[in-house]
């Protein structure tokens, strides 16, 4: 039992070591080829200096880890395994009488580890790090591309109505939106103002208006109602609980959220009556990241632990590279897919990982038992 422990915290001690390595050596060549494309837009930005640039790669650093980190597991796993089965020492725990499960145990949970530690610690800092970077860029780089333009400017809120209706909804859409320093403006507003039982009761048209603090305030608005005539051109103030930093974050991306800040803020999104699928698939990514790290060990461990005199080494290492290369893909189209509604989220998040352990796990018995 004292030979098993101490070569289970050595295995764990290799695979460590090899994923940390290989997940510095991709975050680098992803960094560069980011640094460079972050220089090519700045070129004609006379305010975007190379200090800014080099700023904005290094913000982006963490962000581009977690995209990685999968990969680097895989990567990582394999070379471990590669060089502890060359070396014989893998051959030589197997003659001593220890299984190929007692062996992965130690990887398997290094893994999990790997991906729980991203996932709870790595997770805020890549997000506050990630929003700081993108706030840079849209300030000097990608002037003028903020969330709200790049989503086409097009606005869809519900949210409870506390003016007219008690627990009523008011539901409120603008065709064009735009930031104007702290404020936010609407053009070509429409606010449906419904009862409990979603009758609607009238309807205000309003050819602009701005989100002020605890109000939205519509300039030259008509108020409609069943059976009269529509009002005359007045400003109307519509109480409620929308800021322009939720907007903001609203239309950003799911990446500038920690696992932390996310349950809260998809309720806040539900209440307010905004899509929440993107927030919620990339919260249910974030909690399988552990499971996929996992799968990825036990991908690498499957096509590298083959001894050396079996022949075809080669063939198998390459076969696992495009083995993890083409789960990781089908993990992203799936998320797609789930973004998209084709998939369910928890089946787009959790699939692509339990599927590939379930193929891990077939092909390492096939590997002990033959």
């Amino acid at each position: 039992m004292t030979i098993a422990a101490t070569l289970a915290r050595y295995f764990g001690r290799q695979f460590l070591f090899a994923v940390l390595t290989a997940l510095a050596g991709l975050t680098f060549l992803a960094s560069l080829f980011d640094f460079i494309e972050l220089l090519r837009r700045a070129a004609l930005r006379p305010d975007a200096t190379f200090g800014l640039v080099a700023e904005i790669a290094a913000l982006r650093l963490p962000w581009l880890m977690m995209q990685l980190l999968p990969f680097s597991v895989l990567l990582g796993g394999i070379y471990a395994f590669w060089r502890l089965t060359r070396s014989s020492e893998l051959v030589v725990a197997r003659a001593a009488g220890i299984s190929i499960w007692q062996i992965l145990t130690a990887p398997f949970l290094v893994a999990l580890a790997i991906g729980a530690t991203a996932t709870t610690v790595i997770s805020p800092i890549s997000s506050a790090t990630y929003a700081r970077a993108s706030a840079l860029n849209q300030a000097y780089i990608d002037v003028g591309a903020h969330p709200l333009s790049l989503s086409g400017g097009e606005l869809w809120v519900r949210q409870s109505d506390d003016g007219l209706v008690a627990d009523g909804v008011a539901i409120i859409h603008a065709n064009h939106v735009s930031q104007q320093g702290k404020t936010l403006r609407a053009r070509e507003i429409s606010v449906f103002r419904l009862d409990p039982g979603d009758h609607l009761l009238l309807r205000i048209e309003a050819p602009k208006g701005e989100l002020v603090p605890g109000y939205w305030v519509f300039s030259g608005a008509r108020t409609l109602e069943p059976g009269h005539l529509p009002s005359a051109p007045t400003t109307v103030r519509l109480p409620t609980d929308l800021t322009l930093a939720r907007v903001q974050e609203s239309f950003a991306s799911p990446d500038a959220l920690s696992v932390w800040e996310l349950p809260g803020f998809i309720s806040l999104l539900a209440h307010a009556g905004f899509s929440t699928v993107a927030h919620r698939l990339y919260f249910q990514t974030l909690l399988a990241l552990p499971l996929l790290c996992g799968t990825m060990a036990l991908v690498s461990a499957g096509f590298s632990m083959r001894p050396a005199r079996h022949g075809r080494v080669s063939e198998m290492l390459i076969s696992g590279v495009a083995a993890g290369f083409a789960l990781f893909l089908i993990s992203k189209v799936a998320a797609e897919y789930g973004q998209s509604g084709a998939l369910p989220l928890l089946l787009a998040a959790w699939a692509p990982a339990a599927s590939g352990l379930l193929l891990a796990l077939a092909l390492l018995l096939h590997l002990e038992d033959g």
